[in-house]
């Protein structure tokens, strides 16, 4: 009687409280119709076609036969997803959607149907203004959402990815909660990602309107624009979980930009960041690298946790990132990886990533697909780019499992043609058990002189125990400049007498001294450059298509005959072997993008960050920056995004100069 009355006043009073004027949609429900409890998984033809003729209904159909035989249906994958291009340029007479007659001769309805007889789903996609994002413009749904959405929901569309362009200025969480109502009234349940781009922050209010939203822009086929989307994306992990997931766009695996071990990277850290995995690439052309990395049912199951965490940041110092991720079973992911150009030892404990206390633990590696014991430490020498992925749990099993050993190259060899220099490296064992009979061998190219200065065997390395070895490294005279892989192989026995044998690839850099003098950078060959958008350019700005397609570099209405072009987030690397004392250059944003970019310019001693300016945009004339190099062996001329992004961010390092 008492809990009745209580409920009598509580609604007395809430009817008698005066009206208050509120958002419409904080009176709606939540979005919670039991839809996308892990993260999306499927393929979009977009990022390997775009509007080529080969974008069609025969390559819909032959994706989703390619899925069954190949296993990646078995591997969690189920959408078959369309991008722009499907529909004619014009609504029909009624004002419907026409699907292109050439293109998709039998209907959209008829793909629909031959994707669900396999087993998986179907999704379409359109923009939430009035033309979509292709050039060629064709009908978007603002406007027209109740009956797209049926539309869409008659064809048998299982997914609308829903795009941002030409949205004439509306509200974006108006025009998206919009077509949110439109699918739901439909009654087909039908996953909705918002590809906004995150422009309005939909991390903060698109749980109740979609169940995924895009975090950032476009991803492009390129290492930085891969590092740069996943530096976004990172620090959201507060917004993701069962039904409402962060999208840092689709996967770039395979299609050729970046090498394999980039690829690796990209699968490792968007599957630990519980991000929607929709491959990008037209897989009727992929090799078998490409399917071994998106099949990796191991780590596609760190995406796929039902818990439903998106990984957190434990550290990041110096480019060595280090991220965990809680399991539904009590165990962690955690990915070490390397943003670097050098190979770089990379650690953690189990302590650290929230572990009980054990006397030793299982460490699961997700690429090998081996197991070991720790003592707590997770560690690797990680290569440059590239990511190691670990399972750990504080299990009972531990012992049945050799010791996790570490193997890494702890100097780059920088050697002048005809010239040994010296590296080290060393091997530690991490394990809870001992390591017998360790050994280690270093090579390199083929007339290439490695040899050890100092013991390369151990007859046992108790937990805990190194063997360092020192070697020396020369390049026979005339050989060529630029990066050369160094392989180091350990191998040891485990106390049951097991072998473990392992390879690590390193890099030495065959170099030339310096010019004396004052010299431009763009005269000088670079050790390596990574560049948001197409290659760094020589003495004009970037063209961010293909080397070559700049235009004169110029800044404030001055241009400069010589210089750099480089787009955010960009890094350019010279050797200057201890013997060079400034750089100079006159930066900014190049003139070509109108209004529009913000960036900022650092230069790198090593590793100290020797001078950077704040953040510049496009209305600034060019900047004078300086920066003392002294002792350095490299320099880096890095440039960053201003912290909104890379859209337009066209950087001119005009003028670079090294003084030697």
């Amino acid at each position: 009687m008492i809990g009745a009355l209580a409920a009598l006043l509580l609604g007395a009073g809430a009817l008698a409280a005066p009206a208050e004027a509120r958002p419409q949609d904080d009176v709606r429900p939540l979005l919670d119709d039991g839809l996308a409890k892990t993260p999306p998984m499927g393929f979009n033809n977009w990022n390997s076609t775009h509007c080529r003729a080969d974008f069609n209904e025969a390559m819909v159909k032959g994706i989703a036969d390619i899925f069954v035989e190949r296993g990646l249906k078995d591997a969690g994958y189920e959408y078959v997803n369309l991008d722009d291009c499907w529909a004619l340029p014009e609504r029909n007479a009624d004002g419907k959607l026409v699907p292109d007659p050439v293109r998709f001769p039998n209907g959209i309805k008829a793909v629909a149907d031959y994707v669900h007889s396999k087993g998986l789903k179907f999704g379409i996609y359109t923009s939430a203004g009035t033309k979509t994002c292709n050039t060629a413009g064709f009908p978007g749904a603002l406007g027209h959402e109740e009956s797209d959405a049926q539309q869409f929901a008659d064809w048998g569309v299982d997914y609308l990815k829903y795009d941002n362009c030409n949205n004439q200025g509306v509200d974006a969480k108006q025009r998206y909660t919009k077509m949110r109502d439109a699918l739901k009234a439909t009654g087909r349940p039908i996953v909705y990602s918002i590809c906004e781009w995150g422009e309005n922050k939909p991390w903060e209010w698109a749980k109740d309107v979609g169940h995924l939203w895009r975090t950032t822009g476009d991803i492009s086929d390129n290492w930085s624009s891969m590092l740069g989307i996943m530096k976004q994306n990172l620090p959201l992990s507060q917004y993701s979980g069962p039904g409402h997931w962060n999208d840092p766009d689709m996967l770039e695996v395979g299609n050729g930009g970046m090498t394999d071990t980039e690829y690796r990277t990209h699968f490792s850290m968007w599957s630990i960041m519980a991000a929607p995995l929709l491959i990008g690439s037209d897989l009727r052309k992929a090799d078998e690298t490409t399917f071994d990395i998106l099949g990796n049912k191991e780590v596609i199951a760190v995406d796929q946790d039902p818990l439903g965490k998106q990984g957190e940041v434990l550290s990041s110092e110096g480019g060595r990132w280090v991220v965990g991720k809680e399991m539904a079973d009590g165990s962690r992911a955690v990915t070490l990886f390397n943003e670097t150009d050098q190979p770089q030892h990379i650690a953690t404990s189990a302590k650290e990533l929230g572990l009980p206390a054990a006397d030793a633990y299982t460490l699961r590696d997700l690429w090998q697909h081996k197991s070991f014991n720790t003592a707590g430490t997770i560690a690797a020498t990680v290569p440059a780019h590239g990511t190691a992925m670990y399972r750990v749990s504080a299990d009972g099993d531990w012992a049945s499992h050799p010791p996790a050993v570490e193997a890494g190259i702890d100097t780059t060899p920088y050697v002048e043609g005809g010239r040994p220099t010296e590296t080290t490296t060393t091997v530690v064992n991490h394990g809870r058990t001992a390591a017998r009979e360790v050994k280690a061998a270093l090579s390199g190219p083929e007339g290439w002189q490695v040899k050890a200065a100092t013991s390369s065997t151990a007859p046992a390395l108790p937990s805990g125990g190194k063997l360092r070895t020192k070697w020396s490294v020369s390049a026979p005279a005339g050989a060529q400049q630029g990066a050369h892989e160094l392989t180091l192989r350990s191998s040891y026995k485990s106390p049951k007498g097991d072998q473990v044998s392992a390879e690590l690839t390193g890099r030495a850099y065959v170099v030339q001294a310096p010019p004396d003098g004052s010299t431009h950078a763009s005269d000088l060959t670079w050790l390596s450059a990574t560049n948001g958008w197409g290659p760094v350019e020589k003495d004009t700005s970037v063209g961010e298509d293909e080397a070559g397609d700049g235009s004169p570099i110029t800044i404030g209405g001055t241009t400069y005959a010589k210089g750099l072009g480089a787009h955010a987030v960009s890094e350019i690397v010279y050797y200057t072997g201890k013997q060079c004392s400034a750089v100079t250059a006159k930066v900014g944003l190049d003139d070509e993008k109108a209004d529009k970019g913000t960036v900022a310019f650092e230069v790198w001693a090593d590793d100290k960050k020797a001078a950077a300016t704040d953040t510049l945009t496009n209305a600034m004339p060019a900047q004078d920056l300086t920066a003392d190099v002294t002792g350095a062996t490299t320099v880096r001329l890095v440039v960053t995004d201003g912290g909104d992004g890379v859209d337009s961010d066209h950087a001119d390092w005009a003028e670079a100069k090294l003084s030697c």
